[in-house]
């Protein structure tokens, strides 16, 4: 439902571990940690580029 709400072009902030999922519908990602945002980009960028050993650490752990 996320999902076809999001292809719809609804707006949607939403928190979530679920990696393969924020990749998939995201334009942005946002990585926040100790309560601040660490990194923000588009999904290829975080994903595929992330500049800070936090969020490399991060996504060693759950991808």
């Amino acid at each position: 439902m996320i999902e076809a709400l999001a292809k719809e072009g609804m707006t949607i902030i939403m928190v979530t571990h679920e990696m393969a999922f924020a990749r998939k519908i995201s334009d942005k990602v946002v990585f926040m940690y100790s309560g601040k945002v660490h990194e923000m980009g588009s999904p290829e960028m975080l994903f595929n580029h992330p500049s800070t050993p936090e969020l490399q650490r991060f996504l060693s752990m759950v991808l």
